[in-house]
């Protein structure tokens, strides 16, 4: 474990982990957080993984943690590690993580917590029965050999095509909900077998489909430019590539293994395994990561699509009266081919965001159109107790982290302790004595997602806002959700 007294105060929320940390570091490490996390923070591997990954060839700047960091494969997760494209940089499923482009989407509607309030516990009743969750969960879609690659290359556009959603849906949804330069032929047969039965499903740990209001707003003008106010019922989506994309890592994981050895890459911890983003391997991994992220896109579009039906039989009103509109989708495990500037040159970078969301800020050119006076909405989900909240990217985002923010809460227990620490307790009795209905289909899920087993994720949300990388705009308190 790090001792945070090597650690160098930047200011209130930054921390800089010298590069005469561990020998061979090539850039330093940045850690966003209070200094009270920090202690939490140290009690894992985490800072350690922060300096691990100061060493990767090509890697600028520096090694960046947001406060949602903990413990991870590899690097840790809340990490964001950029490469060079042109001069040797290298990409790592590492940084990227198992679960490719796990993600979250916010669905707004036209009703108020007082139309939800008494009907909360049927609704979350109607959503678990419908959406499958769970381990191995299989959902309705069936695909087709055609479909199998078609959806690898055409994600969310697949699943509109299908008749699950909206065109305007796409427009709400990073890179349109499909990343170009995904490549089939680059997918083994098992990552096919995985992911065959599992598209439109919400799968096991921290993923959910959670019912909820809007309890404050911080940003005026951002909440009317995302269309939000206070009392407002939202639908929060988070989810990933289920099977198929874990499968996808652990493949390339063996082939970057063989990289490394291959050109001579010198790494401090093995889980580092990456290769030349130039290099066969490297491209390969690219074409099927992306591959992956398409198919989390595609997913969590159909996940929308089934909560929409819900709301419909359960209201009798259509998707349209209840003004269920995605406000957006955004990737938090993914890297991407980026152009951004480095001590004041244009560089063409692979951003690995492994636990970190993007944060663009106002009028570029990858922010929806509707949002890009405003700059991109960020979707931070916390704890099913808590809250979740909605941010907005900024320029100083851009110009310190690469245009990157936190991801969620980040884990405090591993899911063994929250166990645990849980025995004898019915956490979903607790939440329901607070008004959260939870249903979840593993016999632990309540345990090990409980919201002690997170940091909470309001402090987390301050530290990013105050130190300028994302800004606070809404909070969101559950009324119910359903858990794998």
């Amino acid at each position: 474990m790090a001792t945070i007294e090597k650690l160098k105060k930047i200011d209130d929320y930054r921390w800089e982990l010298p590069k005469d940390y561990k020998p061979g570091m090539l850039v330093p490490g940045i850690i966003y957080a209070t200094e009270d996390m920090l202690e939490l923070i140290s009690k894992d591997a985490s800072i350690d993984q922060v300096a691990n990954a100061a060493f990767l060839p090509g890697i600028v700047k520096a090694s960046l943690a947001m406060p949602d960091i903990h413990q991870g494969y590899g690097p840790p997760i809340g990490g964001v590690i950029a490469t060079d494209v042109k001069k040797n940089g290298v990409i790592s499923p590492g940084a990227v993580g198992f679960d490719i482009n796990c993600g979250v989407r916010l669905m707004k509607t036209n009703l108020a917590k007082d139309d939800v309030r008494d009907k909360v516990k049927g609704l979350v009743d109607q959503l678990f029965y419908t959406i499958p969750t769970g381990v191995g969960s299989k959902g309705s879609i069936k695909l087709d050999a055609k479909d199998e690659r078609d959806i690898l290359v055409e994600g969310a556009r697949w699943a509109v095509k299908k008749g699950f959603g909206e065109k305007d849906d796409l427009e709400h949804t990073e890179a349109n909900g499909a990343i170009e330069g995904a490549d089939p032929d680059k997918i083994s047969r098992k990552a096919y077998e995985r992911g065959h039965a599992q598209q439109g499903t919400v799968g096991s740990g921290n993923h959910f489909v959670e019912v909820q209001y809007v309890e404050q707003i911080f940003d005026e003008e951002a909440a009317r430019a995302f269309g939000l106010s206070v009392g407002q019922i939202t639908v929060m989506i988070h989810s990933g590539s289920r099977g198929f994309g874990h499968q996808v890592c652990t493949d390339y994981l063996v082939t970057m293994g063989e990289a490394v050895r291959k050109y001579n890459i010198s790494l401090p911890d093995r889980q580092l395994a990456c290769a030349p983003i130039n290099s066969p391997e490297g491209q390969d991994y690219l074409a099927a990561m992306r591959c992956a992220a398409n198919y989390a896109w595609a997913n969590r579009q159909c996940l929308m699509h089934w909560t929409r039906e819900v709301f419909y039989k359960y209201f009798n009103r259509s998707p349209k009266e209840l003004g269920m509109r995605l406000l957006y989708d955004v990737a938090h495990n993914i890297v991407k081919i980026e152009e951004h500037i480095v001590e004041g040159k244009k560089l063409l970078l692979a951003v690995h965001r492994k636990g970190a969301t993007r944060a663009f800020p106002p009028n570029h050119p990858e922010v929806p159109e509707v949002y890009r006076k405003i700059g991109q909405p960020v979707i931070i989900p916390g704890d099913m107790g808590r809250a979740s909240y909605i941010l907005v990217g900024t320029q100083r985002a851009m110009d310190e982290t690469f245009g990157s923010t936190c991801h969620g809460a980040g884990r405090v227990m591993s899911r063994t302790a929250a166990i645990k620490s849980a025995k004898g307790r019915a956490i979903n009795r607790e939440l329901e004595d607070r008004g959260i209905f939870v249903r979840a289909a593993g016999r632990e899920t309540m345990k090990e997602e409980m919201p002690e087993a997170y940091k909470d994720v309001s402090k987390v949300v301050e530290v990013v806002h105050n130190a300028g990388i994302a800004r606070m705009v809404a909070k969101l308190k559950p009324m119910g959700c359903i858990k794998g």
